[in-house]
């Protein structure tokens, strides 16, 4: 089992997308137009908004991932070359599409996304190339065979963001330390969530988080009441404070409280890399 170390390091292996955001007066149902949206584009995926997340928490960051040649890319990495993120360990793939994420966001910012991969699907094992870092973040927004050989890498805590949810292999969670899933996604993968020897928390959106050993609940926080904008990104901001401020050596009930925290606030701003808090932003609401 993982313990904080004193040097807070991550590397996060994910996807790396432009978000496409049409803001709506309502989502639409199956066959439906809805019309009278706004359009706006920001950086995105789960990959690159839980680096940049982490780094604006006060963590040295390192991103893994693949963007295609084509102008997309440079909006999509824009924000995390900003912020400071060390981008050296993403490639360009000639000749194939940077991904791209569009989201419909109504006016009460409940939002559905449809994701179209591109380069991050070309991403292999081969690009597991990581070192001594105090942690390690994975989602599931490229290919499992990258995750599978990232935990088997991993020398620090391994963070797995089990979303977007699919059949994980039993070794896989026995590897991880922290698996972080909402409430959904819980219901998909059932009690196998609870055979980690880690840590789970369990994400409810308003209603805040709980925090899980063994399958027995050790902690639970309440995020404070904000006015929601748009929902996207708050997971990710969520799993970057949390994995963040338990290498910062906070206790697991401090940790997962400054990522409700950190999910709260990044509701209140529209787009998921612009809405992702601060460190300050996030100890002012403690």
């Amino acid at each position: 089992m993982f313990y904080p170390h004193v040097v807070n390091s991550i590397t996060v292996i994910g996807s790396v997308n432009l978000d496409l955001i049409a803001s709506a007066p309502r989502l639409p149902v199956a066959g439906e137009t809805v019309t009278d949206a706004v359009l706006d584009t920001h950086p995105g995926g789960k990959g690159a908004n839980q680096a940049l997340a982490a780094r604006r928490m006060g963590a040295e960051v390192a991103m893994i991932g693949r963007v295609g040649s084509d102008s997309n890319a440079a909006q999509a990495l824009a924000l995390l070359r900003a912020d400071g993120v060390n981008l050296d360990g993403v490639k360009v793939d000639e000749g194939v599409a940077t991904g791209v994420a569009m989201i419909v966001v109504d006016a009460d910012g409940e939002n559905q996304i449809v994701v179209a991969p591109g380069a991050n699907r070309m991403m292999t094992a081969e690009d597991v190339q990581i070192g001594d870092e105090d942690a390690l973040i994975c989602q599931l927004e490229i290919p499992l065979e990258v995750v599978i050989e990232a935990g088997r890498q991993a020398t620090g805590l391994f963070c797995l963001n089990a979303a977007p949810v699919r059949p994980l292999p039993d070794g896989l969670l026995e590897r991880v330390d922290l698996l972080v899933v909402n409430e959904i996604e819980a219901r998909q993968l059932g009690d196998r969530i609870h055979t980690t020897g880690g840590l789970v928390a369990i994400t409810m959106g308003s209603a805040g988080a709980h925090l899980y050993r063994g399958g027995h609940r050790i902690g639970s926080a309440e995020p404070p009441p904000v006015e929601v904008v748009d929902t996207v990104g708050a997971g990710d901001a969520f799993v970057g404070a949390m994995v963040a401020s338990l290498i910062a050596g906070y206790s697991e009930q401090q940790s997962l409280q400054r990522a409700a925290v950190a999910g709260a606030l990044a509701t209140t701003v529209r787009g998921a890399q612009p809405s992702l808090p601060h460190l300050a932003m996030v100890e002012d609401l403690l």
